[in-house]
């Protein structure tokens, strides 16, 4: 996950150093939709298995 948001924050300073053209900012969109799945799949998975293990919590 640490890399997906390096190769995000890359693929932005690349994107930013140039003028803006669609084809210049593809990679850093697809690294950041990259990221995006992988951080929700992530959080939707913990949020699952707090409800399961830890039910009371959720009566809080």
């Amino acid at each position: 996950m640490i890399q997906a948001y390096r190769d995000v924050e890359a693929a932005k300073a690349e994107a930013l150093s140039k003028p803006y053209t669609r084809d210049g900012w593809a990679p850093r969109l697809e690294a950041a939709e990259t990221f995006q799945r992988k951080a929700g799949g992530g959080a939707v998975e913990q949020a699952v298995k707090r409800i399961v293990l830890h039910p009371e919590l959720d009566k809080q």
